[in-house]
């Protein structure tokens, strides 16, 4: 019997120039922006390579590169009442390479006349002033200390012509991305004295966009590889798995330059360019990403492991329910039928039962996540009526009683009952929770809240924030997180 072949034993890719770097070879860029771009090249409307580039010094490119970078998108769910079951062997990607260990390859792609986009994805932390870099490192510490160095390389090669400026999409989830890697950016170029000529290239002649994202992507299907690389015919240990649903909103001052650029609207594809993104980051970024912020860690406390088991246990679905459309939604700047009609579309799109969405997976870096996504609505609220939301409040107290750990070998661990979990986030955070863990609940939430590192500002001045907290939090302790839920349930709905 025949052993199954690999993926690129069976599927070719045409060879393509390399137009688009993309730092970051994670699951989301893979089943989002390569597929975009994918689709429009199978449609002759691009012939855009994309050559992935490692942002960090540690981890491998073994995997990507032992099938010469080819790997499936499967999207599975409903959208607009039907079922969707796809499969799409994905070409776009011509390499992949560690700019530490590659530093020469990496830095000579600087000098390709083709080269139009750079695309990233190096989390909410990534994109950070680092006074600390150096113009020297090869490559510089930080994202925006890389790209720097890689534009005034690309300045030099072209004496500074205008027309090889690039059009940058950073697609982190902080606000206005584009606008706060420019400012990296620009400080990187005061702090390592960078020519005049060069600081204006950089503004002038390169459009930093600002973007949103959205698309669930779970990543390698693993429960049911076998079977799926049974029906493709070919092994691909890279596979990415998603749901149907996705938007790319795409804000810059020349929005209909980029667009002429990517044609991706032409390709049929879910991209929207406009010189505002705002409304729409603000619907999704507060229901459907405040609604894993603020409900994950207590379900997944509470014995669960995904989403979809979340939806399907009447307690943690009453409580995800009462923190969307009671503590989120009315704070949305938009109409409030079409704030409704998308929270339940996010309902839907929690529900996709091709979806097994690890809860454990999206906990990584909850504290920054609670910022950007569920912090704006609570300090909104305050600044609005005098009062807190307190089914956000409760969800913070949660994320508290998730990061209550002990620190090991420089790792946070905690327990659910006797199964161990790690808790990832950055070091600061980390040492916090393991220092702090022991105090009186009321202590514990004021010292948290004090940490202007964490918050940008000191959140014990907000009037009853850290009491609320602290109450709920000893809730946890005293009760167990499942009466805790019941019983703040009970006095929430009516």
């Amino acid at each position: 019997m025949n052993s199954i072949k690999k993926i690129n034993e069976i599927v070719k890719k045409t060879n393509r120039p390399i137009k688009t770097l993309q730092f970051g070879e994670g699951n989301f860029l893979r089943a989002f922006v390569d597929w975009m771009v994918d689709i429009a090249n199978g449609q002759g409307l691009m012939d855009n390579g994309i050559m992935i580039v490692k942002p960090i010094p540690f981890g491998g490119l073994g995997a990507l590169n032992g099938q010469d970078c080819i790997y499936t998108v499967l999207l599975r769910g409903k959208q607009g009442g039907e079922t969707i079951n796809t499969k799409r062997a994905i070409t776009s990607v011509m390499g992949a390479l560690d700019c530490y260990s590659q530093y020469d390859m990496y830095s000579e792609l600087a000098k390709a006349p083709e080269l139009r986009f750079i695309v990233s994805n190096t989390t909410e932390a990534g994109i950070v002033f680092d006074s600390s870099d150096s113009l020297s490192l090869t490559p510089p510490k930080s994202y925006p200390g890389k790209l720097t160095k890689f534009l005034y390389e690309r300045w030099q090669a072209f004496n500074g012509d205008g027309d090889k400026g690039l059009i940058i999409l950073p697609v982190e989830l902080i606000e206005r991305n584009g606008a706060a890697l420019r400012e990296c950016c620009e400080k990187l170029c005061a702090l390592w004295n960078l020519p005049e000529g060069f600081v204006e290239w950089l503004n002038n002649s390169n459009i930093f966009c600002q973007t949103l994202v959205d698309r669930i992507v779970t990543g390698y299907p693993k429960d049911m590889a076998g079977e799926i690389e049974a029906g493709l015919g070919y092994e691909d240990k890279l596979m990415v798995a998603g749901e149907p649903f996705a938007l790319w909103v795409i804000e810059s001052t020349q929005p209909e330059v980029v667009k002429k650029e990517l044609p991706f609207d032409k390709a049929g594809l879910p991209v929207i360019f406009t010189d505002n993104l705002q409304p729409y980051r603000e619907r999704k970024v507060r229901i459907l990403n405040g609604a894993h912020t603020s409900t994950v860690l207590s379900a997944y406390l509470a014995g669960l492991d995904t989403v979809g088991e979340l939806m399907g246990d009447v307690q943690l679905r009453r409580m995800l329910e009462h923190n969307v459309y009671t503590g989120l939604a009315p704070y949305v700047p938009l109409p409030a039928g079409e704030v409704k009609e998308f929270s339940d579309s996010v309902m839907e799109r929690f529900e996709n039962p091709f979806i097994k969405h690890s809860l454990l997976s999206i906990s990584l870096n909850s504290v920054s996540k609670f910022k950007s996504r569920v912090l704006p609505t609570i300090l909104e609220a305050f600044e609005g009526t005098g009062s807190l939301p307190e089914p956000l409040c409760f969800a913070l107290s949660s994320l508290m009683a998730f990061y209550s750990g002990e620190m090991r070998d420089g790792r946070l661990f905690s327990k659910r009952g006797a199964e161990e979990y790690e808790i990832m986030d950055d070091k600061a955070v980390l040492e916090f929770f393991a220092d702090n863990k022991n105090l009186p609940a009321d202590k514990f939430a004021e010292a948290f809240l004090k940490r202007e590192d964490f918050w940008g500002r000191d959140l014990s001045e907000i009037q009853g924030f850290a009491d609320a907290v602290g109450r709920y939090l000893q809730g946890i302790r005293d009760k167990g997180i499942r009466k805790a839920i019941e019983s703040v349930l009970s006095r929430w709905i009516y």
